[in-house]
């Protein structure tokens, strides 16, 4: 190997690596090089630093992954400084790849738009956010991925390839959401829509009634979810109506905001699952304390101020997407297998829908999907319960969010995914040699 050549000839930096830890402190990894690039021509350099060196590649978000997809022992690529509005056309709106969901409502309010969707949390990248298949809620709306109208990446070949629906379109449905294994993304177009309103119900709910009425409530709702606290019988539904921009808007008082969704959900949270980790036994009491305190409001506000929430109590994550309709019966499976284990979980079962897709690893690809998301206070061991979680979701055709942890192979995800061999011989033509690979993508898509 050469010494590294610091800093890159065109601004760039490239600086010897250090431990680098995801947010959910799930993963961890010793790259040997971090790159700090600004511009496309730097992100080229790099890539053409790391080939001659023969070492891997991978780009780094927020680490909100709770996989090892981001993780490498070559050169890591910090894209933070790639970030911004680089181009308005319409609704259009193309956005460096570094730029985070929480950067976006200032960003696109000057012009008018919003994202037509969003999760719950805002921490990732817009890149990162796609690459993984990260989603909202509502039966009629993809994931974030679906939005995306055009990618520019740079190639193993240090070539940079632009895909949109008149360059290279068949690649499209790959590279929108294409787990950081076909290149560096370096900016993303995504299709924007007019500022809306939310109107938000959040309510506690037997939870029988809820599951009982889950497909109607999809349907005839915009953005539908709930959550499950183990140990109980009550469902907190969140239900969202679309308004347009100009409708009045009557927001959570700041009183109000501070108290539920910082000292509740955050402070005075991050006390209770640090004392249901070292007594387990006051779990099901707290939890039964919790539904009584929280999810009894209504507000109206602009959307990114009602899809996404400020989480700072740090957890593991496993979702699966299952076909829609089966949902219901899934959910009471995993509420039996927590009551047969005995076991004292602190976080709430997590349930969403969307829309079918035809991106090629999409977990809603082919499908109407909704998603159950089970979590683990990020001290706990989360091993036998997601592993567990997991049987119920594969005799239920599930697919793992890309994302969160899971312990699938491409062994059994392709017969999962329509589109897997599609997605595979696309990887081939754009890194035959895996300049982009990692420890994670090989056990998900194979050598």
């Amino acid at each position: 190997m050469s010494e590294v050549r610091s800093p890159l000839v065109r601004g760039g930096v490239l600086e010897p690596g250090g431990r680098w830890r995801n947010w959910g402190r799930s993963e961890s990894a010793h790259p040997r090089y971090v790159a700090t690039v600004a511009s496309v021509d730097e992100v080229i350099e790099t890539v053409a630093f790391a080939r001659d060196e023969g070492l891997t590649v991978k780009p780094i978000g927020a680490g909100h992954s709770f996989t090892a997809i981001g993780a490498t022992t070559g050169v890591q690529v910090d894209l933070s400084a790639i970030d911004g509005v680089l181009g308005v056309d319409g609704n259009r709106v193309t956005l460096g790849a570094g730029t985070n969901l929480y950067q976006l409502p200032a960003l696109l309010q000057p012009h008018g738009l919003a994202l037509a969707n969003m999760g719950d949390i805002d921490r990732q990248t817009i890149s990162g956010a796609t690459a993984t298949g990260t989603h909202g809620t509502g039966s009629a709306f993809g994931g974030l991925a679906t939005q995306i109208r055009a990618v520019t990446l740079v190639t193993a070949a240090g070539e940079v390839l632009r895909v949109n629906e008149t360059e290279n379109p068949e690649l499209l449905p790959a590279a929108v959401l294409g787990l950081g294994a076909l290149g560096v993304v370096v900016d993303l177009t995504i299709e924007c829509v007019p500022t809306f309103v939310l109107h938000a119900v959040e309510r506690p709910e037997p939870l029988e009634t809820v599951l009982a009425e889950w497909s109607e409530r999809i349907a005839s709702h915009d953005h539908f979810e709930f959550y499950v606290w183990p140990h109980t019988e009550t469902a907190l539904t969140k239900t969202n109506t679309r308004l347009p921009g100009d409708a009045p808007r009557h927001p959570l008082g700041a009183f109000s905001g501070w108290f539920d969704d910082e000292f509740m959900a955050n402070g005075l949270y991050r006390g209770i699952v640090n004392l249901g980790h070292l007594a387990p036994g006051t779990i099901p009491p707290i939890n039964r304390l919790a539904v009584k305190l929280s999810g009894n409001r209504e507000f109206t506000d602009f959307s990114p101020n009602v899809f996404t929430t400020n989480r700072t109590v740090r957890f593991k994550e496993m979702e699966y997407a299952i076909p829609v309709e089966q949902v219901p019966a899934a959910v009471a499976e995993v509420r039996a297998l927590i009551a047969d284990r005995g076991w004292n979980i602190s976080f709430p079962i997590e349930v969403r829908s969307s829309a079918p897709d035809d991106l090629m690893l999409s977990t809603a690809s082919g499908r109407a999907t909704g998603y159950i998301a089970v979590h683990r206070f990020f001290r706990e061991d989360e091993r036998e319960y997601f592993g567990a979680v997991e049987s119920i979701m594969r005799a239920h055709d599930g697919r793992p969010h890309w994302g969160k942890m899971h312990r699938r192979t491409a062994e059994d995800l392709r017969p999962a995914y329509p589109r897997f061999d599609e997605f595979v011989a696309v990887r081939d033509r754009l890194d035959p040699d895996r300049l982009f690979g990692n420890e994670y993508l090989t056990r998900v898509l194979g050598e």
